[in-house]
């Protein structure tokens, strides 16, 4: 849910709420949890380097920091406040895909979580962080899935599109990173969420950030569990729908 490019900023509104929530909100509690068993399967050096695109408000920071020396770009001034308030982590202010800081070296790590939807041009994107890795080096993508649950939700976050796993395939393809695991995830809840997705579509609601609303304790306790009891499966499994995808990508061997 962060924006990388200037003029599809979102409402700050809604990088106040996700300040107020990232660290209690089920959605971004269970995602954090399945990234970061993501990351300790992956062969990385003792103190990777890692770059985290589209730090938002700063939520992902210190899960990250548990696995390397991390740097993180962010390009609201808002949004990159919030950022350095709340960590001692690096965050640089830059835009996907052509004004970026630089770099004196390569990454062992990138991420980009939910970013890449809201882009305009996402391949030159992916072509500009493969230049960014090492050899070898991995990139960990979150993208939002399926365009037909297209909803006042990306309406409001300003998202250019929703993937699917072959559309996004081809553009790891296109930009000459090899895809070594995808697979849609969420796929618990996508019943639940995707009638309330389309709901909200035909009926869309004048409420910025109503999908970031915490709800209540029990509540978000059970969408938390059920979420994050998926942190095993997306490590081996390729699941066959969810509201979101996980791309875990190679940089060729030069």
């Amino acid at each position: 849910m962060h924006i990388l490019m200037k003029e599809n900023l979102m409402d700050p509104e809604i990088y106040k709420q996700m300040r107020e929530v990232e660290d209690s909100h089920w959605w971004f509690v269970a995602r954090r949890s399945i990234i970061e068993t993501v990351i300790a399967r992956l062969p990385l050096p003792p103190v990777a380097r890692i770059l985290d695109v589209g730090s938002g408000t700063g939520g992902n920071l210190a899960m990250l920091s548990r696995f390397g020396s991390v740097i993180g770009i962010e390009a609201d001034d808002m949004a990159l406040s919030l950022c350095k308030s709340r960590s001692s982590v690096i965050v640089l202010k830059g835009n996907l895909p052509h004004d970026l800081p630089d770099f004196t070296e390569r990454f062992d790590l990138i991420i980009l979580l939910d970013v890449l939807e809201h882009i305009d041009d996402d391949l030159a994107t992916l072509k500009c962080l493969e230049r960014l890795l090492y050899p070898n080096g991995v990139l960990i993508v979150t993208v939002p899935a399926f365009p037909f649950l297209w909803s006042n939700h990306d309406v409001q976050h300003h998202h250019k599109r929703r993937y699917t796993c072959s559309t996004l395939k081809n553009l790891f393809k296109r930009a000459s990173l090899n895809v070594r695991h995808m697979t849609y995830y969420n796929t618990l809840l996508f019943p639940i969420i995707a009638v309330v997705r389309l709901f909200r579509r035909f009926f869309p609601s004048d409420v910025t950030g109503q999908d970031i609303q915490v709800p209540a304790p029990f509540v978000n306790r059970i969408l938390g569990a059920l979420f994050k009891s998926e942190k095993r499966l997306v490590t081996h499994l390729r699941l066959p729908f969810g509201t979101s995808i996980l791309a875990i990508a190679i940089k060729k061997v030069e």
